[in-house]
């Protein structure tokens, strides 16, 4: 059972900083995708309470967080020697509000204690993030990226259908039986007078009745395939950090914005697999390999069990099908071209998509002429788009692209 203490409010520099901007500072150090770059400020710290002292520590001295008053309490607090009671403060408070758990785990040595006994030693204190932080990571992505579009709110997926509904956006009709009852009073008399004339009492009858339409409005079950092969971090550049990052945003305004629809995540690399979207902070680049159609088939077989309208798959990815899964279990690996039994298997299977009419959107991290034309025929084969863009601006496609599109129901 939850319990909660209530404590006298001191005013100290603890309470004071906002939560909120303190995630915000540390968002690169919890997402961390094993991105080698000497200046990323937390490049060498690991998922340990005594690392996420150091990087608060950083976070706090480095001028970017604290209003200038503040800061300068920091500064005083690092010069007298107490910069740690306020970290250990911060990393208390962060465990009491739910954005970090901690447990301690067994060591592999021994202790002896005071009175002669040995027992085990405790190992690194690791922390996990909660729900509760990757769904704050997640709005904060949303909100900047929703910002560079201009847009403040999303509606949900639109279709060509009128159905009668809650929402009114078009033309009265008819009352039909079966209808939501969701009456136009102005039509549903005028049709009464039109019949009858001014009189009291009006005698309205069933042919009357008229109700307000609105927009057919379908569920959508959407799977996002995210590469998180070794290349994903290669070339100067982590490009899989921003994937997971818009991944959150894209849960968060599913989560929100269109409650009837689901999202599942698919990881692929060597191979793949379902990973549940709550933990994908965690998730960092794999083996060195793209294996597209295993994660084509690990995505279709999610999407079968999904009773939605519409089914799409949303591929984020940098390289080309450079692995195969063979019928023994074996993996068939060649990064050098593109391999003609690996993209023949893999169109293969994104024919499969056709047929089951999942949409693919491919968002691809890179322009590699050779690239171009496999990405373009995916695209054809299932009425998809192909996105070639960057991770700056990947996120701003793919909400566009979810948002202003709709994913129409084709027929």
């Amino acid at each position: 059972m939850k319990r909660v203490r209530y404590t006298k409010f001191t005013g100290d520099l603890a309470s004071s900083i906002d939560m909120e901007d303190l995630l915000k500072a540390l968002s690169d150090y919890m997402l961390d995708s094993g991105f080698s770059d000497p200046f990323q400020p937390f490049q060498d710290l690991g998922h340990t309470l005594d690392d996420l002292r150091e990087a608060l520590r950083r976070a706090l001295l480095s001028g970017e967080l604290l209003d200038e008053e503040m800061q300068q309490q920091v500064e005083q607090l690092e010069q007298e020697g107490k910069l740690d009671e306020l970290i250990d403060k911060l990393i208390e408070r962060m465990q009491r509000e739910n954005y970090i758990s901690a447990e301690s785990t067994p060591g592999q040595g021994e202790v002896t204690q005071g009175d002669g006994q040995t027992g085990k030693a405790l190992g690194d204190v690791r922390f996990e993030v909660t729900d509760k932080s990757m769904d704050f990571l997640g709005y904060r992505t949303l909100r900047d990226l929703l910002g560079s579009l201009g847009k403040s709110s999303a509606g949900r997926h639109d279709t060509r259908h009128w159905a009668t509904g809650i929402e009114s956006s078009g033309a009265s009709r008819q009352y039909e039986f079966g209808d939501v009852l969701n009456l136009d009073s102005t039509a549903t008399l005028t049709s009464a007078i039109a019949r009858e004339g001014l009189t009291v009492p009006l005698n309205i009858e069933y042919s009357d009745l008229h109700v307000h339409q609105c927009e057919y409005q379908s569920s959508c079950a959407t799977v996002v395939m995210l590469d998180c092969s070794h290349s994903m971090i290669l070339y100067g550049e982590d490009r899989f950090t921003p994937a997971k990052k818009v991944a959150m945003a894209l849960s968060h305004l599913i989560r929100t914005q269109y409650p009837g629809d689901s999202l599942s995540l698919v990881l692929f690399h060597d191979s793949a697999e379902e990973l549940p979207v709550s933990q994908l902070a965690r998730v960092k680049v794999g083996p060195y390999y793209t294996n597209t159609r295993e994660g084509l088939r690990v995505a279709q077989r999610i999407l079968r069990a999904q009773r939605k309208d519409m089914k799409q798959i949303v591929m984020i990815t940098d390289g080309k099908p450079s692995a195969l899964t063979l019928e023994d279990g074996r993996i068939y690996k060649n990064a050098f071209g593109l391999d003609p039994l690996v993209v023949s298997e893999t169109l293969e299977e994104v024919a499969r998509c056709k047929r089951s009419n999942i949409l693919i959107n491919t968002f691809m991290l890179t322009s590699d002429p050779s690239l171009v034309n496999f990405v373009h025929k995916v695209s054809e084969m299932c009425r998809g788009k192909a996105y070639f863009t960057t991770p700056e601006t990947l996120g701003e496609y793919l909400l566009m692209d979810f948002m202003q599109r709709k994913s129409r129901t084709i027929h």
